[in-house]
């Protein structure tokens, strides 16, 4: 008839193998970090489990006995095993999977800096172009961190995540250069009546962005260019741009297209309310580092600024109307990035996770969907 196995605390084991390796009890407890009375205690304990004798004991000596002899090398496999597995849940030992949607981005420089912050961490990029579609990785357990537009997503999809506010990008328009508009420092909203503009209509991947164009455009005369299927990478959105003639809605963080010109959007100034966004419960060391430098940058680059009379969607806007975070709050996000490394995903009571207060933040009352 088989014997029930038996469970041995690994700790039983350690005292064993420290004892066994130094043949000394004072020393064993030395290295253990425990008292010689505690070692003595878990050493009889393991030996009245295992119904053996693992020790020679004399008032001059401490020796094996065969038993113990036999049993040393079986500990030390265990508890090689053991330390791996303790490896294995370390989140420090898995790397962490930051989309930033392209190379030219907010969450590529927070990315960046983080990375630079934190330099025994390993934050792996990945360029999904478009919150909708990177959210649905995270929710699948694909990816753990993203950037985007979260007023954007479904409310299912919104549920499943923690997000904060980190930066509110003034949108620009990309021109072709022989454009009369291209000769502007700034294009006025109302010159770009009766204009088309590509907003990535038709990829599925990107359809919070595809919303907020649609969004600003109405009333304004602005035409949304016809869908397309999704582009995949920067050259093939160079030569399609190129071979439809396209403007392209954009944000002033941009790549530089050559036969192209960026120029920032006015009257009102429109924003893009770009969120960190990560999977509800996630709990790693990387995220306390990209919300740290998050926030850093936002204070240093005044990132939530709201210019005077800018425009932002209703459902951005309801959705960060919340307190700035308290100056004692501002000054903790701002401790060492190493501190700040070791935070997780935050209190786990609301979805929406205090940014940093910007000195120059003004959040102005107008009609309609300006700030």
């Amino acid at each position: 008839m088989a014997t029930a196995p038996r469970d041995v605390e690994p700790r039983l084991l350690r005292a064993f193998a420290a004892v066994a390796e130094t043949l000394h009890f004072t020393r064993a407890a030395g290295r253990l970090y425990v008292a010689q009375q505690a070692l003595s205690r878990d050493i009889r304990r393991l030996e009245r489990e295992l119904g053996a004798e693992l020790f020679v004991r004399t008032t001059r000596q401490v020796r094996l006995t065969g038993e113990g002899e036999r049993l040393l090398p079986y500990a030390r496999r265990v508890l090689a095993a053991y330390d791996d597995l303790a490896g294995a849940a370390d989140p420090r030992s898995r790397p962490l999977l930051v989309d930033v949607g392209a190379r030219y981005s907010t969450g590529q420089r927070i990315l960046d800096a983080a990375r630079a912050a934190a330099p025994d961490l390993e934050l792996v990029a990945r360029f999904h172009s478009g919150l909708t579609g990177a959210a649905a990785e995270i929710g699948a357990g694909r990816l753990d961190v993203s950037f985007g537009r979260v007023a954007g997503l479904a409310p299912g999809t919104r549920a499943g995540l923690r997000h904060e506010l980190v930066r509110l990008e003034p949108m620009a328009v990309l021109l072709p250069s022989a454009h009369p508009l291209a000769a502007r420092a700034a294009v006025p909203l109302a010159a770009l009546a009766g204009e088309t503009l590509y907003a990535a209509d038709g990829n599925a991947a990107t359809a919070e962005w595809t919303d907020l164009a649609r969004e600003l455009f109405a009333g304004r005369g602005i035409r949304l260019a016809a869908p397309f299927p999704e582009i995949d990478g920067e050259a093939e959105f160079v030569r399609l741009v190129h071979r439809h003639g396209w403007s392209v809605l954009a944000t002033t963080e941009f790549a530089d297209i050559p036969g192209m010109t960026l120029r920032p959007l006015t009257d009102p100034v429109p924003l893009s309310p770009v969120s960190l966004a990560w999977r509800r419960g996630l709990s790693h060391p990387g995220l306390g580092a990209l919300r740290a430098v998050a926030r850093r940058l936002a204070r240093a680059h005044d990132w939530l600024h709201r210019p005077r009379a800018a425009w932002l969607p209703e459902a951005d806007r309801a959705l960060h109307a919340t307190a700035p975070a308290t100056a004692a709050g501002a000054a903790q996000a701002g401790a060492a990035p190493a501190a700040a490394a070791q935070a997780g995903g935050g209190a786990a009571g609301s979805d929406v996770a205090q940014p940093a207060s910007s000195g120059s933040e003004r959040a102005v009352s107008e009609p309609g969907s300006t700030l």
